[in-house]
């Protein structure tokens, strides 16, 4: 007999999240068209601890108006990690400027901050630190090289609900971070993201693009102030962001709890885990592992075992640098070795012991 199919990860969606999504769409017209966006707002920026918040239509967007804001373009440079999702360089490319891919720290998975000098050029014009898997960066070094260069660094935490940095959330110390609700994400409103600054400016100016170029000081009815964009998220969205953010503790625990569970059961085989070092706290979006270098395997194959157990598995992100819209950058070693050697397995917040075993069974037996 088939078992049920483990996914690698979906929402945790309750009856809050539908009353208040069913509220907004019976409610949610005229003068509430905008109650649960300004909630949902409010509410984020308060857990993290920042001055505002712009929610919007997904992650990818917010980065786009915030190099926008920071007038990133033609000619310009900014530095990023070479192994990453594509939805965090897209953006630099749209506004006209140029992705520079540096090499990762092959504990951290993060960008390596000791590559970033060697990378610094008169063009370049921002810094991105991508928190991937929930593994967070190195933001003491970041943010000593910002302050060194005047260089501003930019936090894609799409992946990094519940990580911390020193005890400051990720998203919260750069010159702005962004956020993705996306429904593999912890927090999830289906499609969704939310741009987040301490910076007066920078968000006005944010706001603005992100709402066609209209000024929220503007009196004139349907008159933009300049070309922007629409990246604004619904009232429906945020209504389900709101009932999530109620829920965020116990969400952010379950994916710990799932992390700690694997790591456990898994001790003594041949590969390694997210890294959680002094003074962080990862918040374990996607539970990895890397399988030690000396260790002969097909990926494919581990994939395949999974998929005739009907388990989802996922790969682990390849570098940008070789996909074919870009330049190849090989000597980007740790990214190169790290995409053929990681997987992420299944982690959603309902996700029960006994399916965990099921994974865990099935690695077990290939190493």
């Amino acid at each position: 007999m088939v078992e049920n199919k483990i996914l690698y990860t979906k929402p945790s969606i309750t009856d809050l999240e539908t009353e208040y999504a069913a509220d907004a769409a019976k409610n949610g017209w005229g003068d509430d068209c905008y109650k649960y966006i300004d909630q949902f707002e409010s509410l984020f920026k308060n857990h993290l601890g920042v001055k505002h918040a712009i929610a919007t239509s997904s992650c990818t967007g917010a980065i786009h108006i915030g190099l926008s804001s920071l007038g990133i373009g033609y000619g310009d440079e900014v530095i990023v990690a070479d192994i990453n999702w594509i939805a965090s360089v897209s953006p630099i490319v749209h506004v006209g400027a140029k992705p520079i891919f540096v090499d990762v720290d092959i504990n951290s998975w993060c960008i390596d901050t000791n590559k970033i000098r060697e990378a610094i050029t008169p063009n370049t014009k921002a810094i991105m630190a991508v928190h991937l898997y929930g593994n967070i960066c190195n933001m003491d070094e970041l943010l000593a090289i910002s302050k060194e260069y005047d260089i501003p660094i930019i936090e894609d935490s799409a992946e990094a609900i519940g990580s911390e940095w020193n005890l400051k959330k990720a998203g919260s110390m750069g010159i702005y971070g962004t956020f993705s609700f996306h429904g593999t994400k912890t927090i999830c409103t289906g499609e969704g993201g939310m741009f987040v600054t301490n910076d007066d400016k920078i968000y006005e100016k944010s706001l603005t693009l992100s709402n066609h170029g209209r000024s929220r000081n503007q009196k004139k009815q349907f008159w933009p102030d300049m070309i922007g964009f629409k990246y604004k998220m619904s009232n429906i969205q945020a209504a389900i962001g709101c009932a999530q953010l109620e829920r965020i503790d116990e969400l952010i625990s379950k994916k710990r709890k799932i992390f700690y569970f694997y790591k456990e059961n898994l001790e003594g085989l041949p590969f390694s885990f997210n890294p959680e070092p002094e003074n962080t706290k990862n918040g374990y979006w996607m539970p990895t592992i890397i399988v030690n270098e000396d260790v002969k395997f097909n990926r494919e194959d581990v994939l395949m075992k999974f998929k005739q157990e009907n388990i989802d598995a996922r790969v682990f992100f390849w570098p940008l640098s070789s996909l074919p819209m870009f330049e190849s950058k090989r000597e980007n070693f740790n990214s190169y070795s790290l995409n053929m050697r990681g997987i992420n397995l299944p982690s959603y917040h309902d996700l029960t012991e006994n399916q965990q075993e099921r994974v865990i069974k099935v690695l077990k037996n290939i190493f």
